[in-house]
């Protein structure tokens, strides 16, 4: 039953001693409020990493040539090792597990783009539709490059948010033309990215088969990227990729620099097991934090009660009962915890969001960082944990004291 006066006297005792509850409630409301800043952070974190990654398969795996480092079979080291079209059709036909086999070409450099008055200077590449699904550029609008596309070597692109920005400013792109070292090619789709700080977005590609006979890269593959069937770590598609590969170009399959090879599964599992150190770090600062607010709370708690030892005898003189003794302290202890942990919920959420707001208003463009955001439940558990302590904290001097005869209670200094 709710009790007006009860809550009155604990109001009033609370201003009477407005340090003593300030200086209680600022070590809450501090306790909480690093809990969410550091938890905000790490989350941060892992969001501004994680972005970087985009939307590209986990189980992917690129491969690219590179220069022998090791003799092998009579012939000297520094051998550079080009693939062709015939290694991915083996790679595609010899390797099981391989779910998709995308290969991508580019123009060294930067080349115009042009598009009647208009022009910018972008990446240029040559892939495969299934390149986008294993790289993560997510169509926008129109659609991707198709099959029909690579065996008919039709002259279209795919291009990035920012180049028909740039080209097309309010216009529509997707069925108009555009110019690449005097050829034209029809526009058929539009993709976006977050990767590289959305600087992906500065690409455009066309058909792979397309781009080998227009630029003259006829059985020359820069880059071949895999994806792995369900069940298959990519390090044993690599291992066999690095075998089939070494058989074909006749170099050492311990020579580690004769091949390129980035294994995403590998990357993502080992930031993974970076954000689990982060958390277990802020973990355990946040329960440093959060004890310190209980000795504090506890502390404060032993005080009170010594100070009202001689209110606590009038009290029980007068007929107070041992439960409403300890039930008010305990609810001062609990309102007390409870609102300055609120309080520095409120407050580190607050500055979450003025981070959030202020790196949108940058344009998102800050390196591994992005969206900090903090697990409310968390966050709740934490002041539900602070306002059990500050109550058993209470309720233990509390006790001890309702249960002080009168006259000894009357008799403390």
């Amino acid at each position: 039953m709710f009790d007006l006066d009860k809550w009155q006297e604990i109001l009033d005792t609370m201003r009477r001693n407005k340090l003593r509850t300030g200086l209680t409630a600022f070590g809450v409301f501090w306790g909480i409020f690093m809990l969410v800043l550091l938890l905000g952070a790490g989350k941060g974190m892992e969001n501004g990493i994680f972005k970087e990654f985009g939307a590209t398969a986990r189980n992917s795996l690129f491969v690219s040539g590179g220069k022998t480092s090791l003799p092998w079979q009579g012939m000297k080291p520094g051998r550079e090792i080009k693939l062709s079209n015939t290694d991915m059709e083996a790679v595609r036909r010899s390797i099981d597990g391989v779910e998709l086999v995308a290969p991508r070409n580019r123009l060294s450099g930067e080349y115009t783009i042009e598009r009647g008055t208009k022009n910018g200077s972008y990446q240029v590449f040559g892939a495969n539709g299934e390149f986008f699904v294993i790289n993560g550029e997510e169509l926008k609008q129109g659609r991707l490059l198709s099959p029909l596309d690579l065996a008919e070597q039709r002259k279209v692109l795919v291009m990035g948010e920012k180049v028909r920005k740039v080209l097309f400013g309010d216009e529509p792109a997707v069925g108009q033309y555009v110019r690449i070292k005097g050829v034209y090619f029809r526009v058929v789709g539009i993709f976006t990215t977050t990767q590289n700080q959305g600087r992906n977005e500065e690409r455009a590609y066309v058909p792979f088969s397309t781009f080998q006979t227009t630029f003259n890269q006829y059985n020359q593959v820069h880059l071949l990227g895999l994806t792995t069937r369900s069940g298959l770590p990519v390090k044993d598609l690599a291992d066999q990729v690095r075998l089939l590969l070494a058989r074909r170009h006749q170099f050492d399959p311990a020579d580690k620099q004769a091949l390129n090879l980035n294994n995403n599964e590998e990357e993502v599992q080992r930031f993974q097991g970076l954000f689990l150190g982060i958390k277990l770090f802020v973990s355990v600062i946040g329960v440093l934090t959060l004890v310190a607010g209980v000795v504090g709370v506890s502390n404060i708690m032993l005080i009170i009660v010594q100070e009202r030892t001689r209110e606590i005898g009038v009290r029980k003189a007068l007929g107070a009962t041992p439960f409403s003794i300890v039930s008010m302290i305990v609810q001062e202890s609990v309102v007390i915890t409870a609102l300055a942990g609120y309080l520095g919920l409120l407050a580190g959420v607050a500055v979450l969001d003025g981070i959030r707001y202020a790196l949108e208003k940058a344009g998102g463009t800050t390196s591994y960082f992005d969206r900090p955001e903090v697990n409310l439940t968390v966050a709740i558990s934490a002041i539900v944990l602070l306002v059990v302590a500050g109550a058993v904290a209470g309720l233990v001097p509390a006790t001890k004291a309702a249960n002080i005869k009168p006259i000894e209670a009357l008799r403390a200094d």
